[in-house]
């Protein structure tokens, strides 16, 4: 497992939210809330928990 911390302005963390969770070699486990970056109120960051996915037997 993969924690990955996500910086930028709320609409490019959304994008690439939705990239990561789109990606089928990625499984998304949680994504935070967005928390304030200090002296600024235009970028936030959030934290991400990802792994590889894993190949599944049919």
């Amino acid at each position: 497992m993969l924690k990955v911390r996500l910086m930028g302005t709320k609409n490019d963390i959304k994008w690439f939210s939705k990239i990561l969770q789109r990606n089928r070699k990625v499984n998304v486990l949680q994504i935070s809330e967005p928390y304030a970056n200090k002296g600024t109120n235009r970028y936030y960051r959030v934290y991400a928990e990802v792994e590889k996915e894993s190949k599944k037997v049919q």
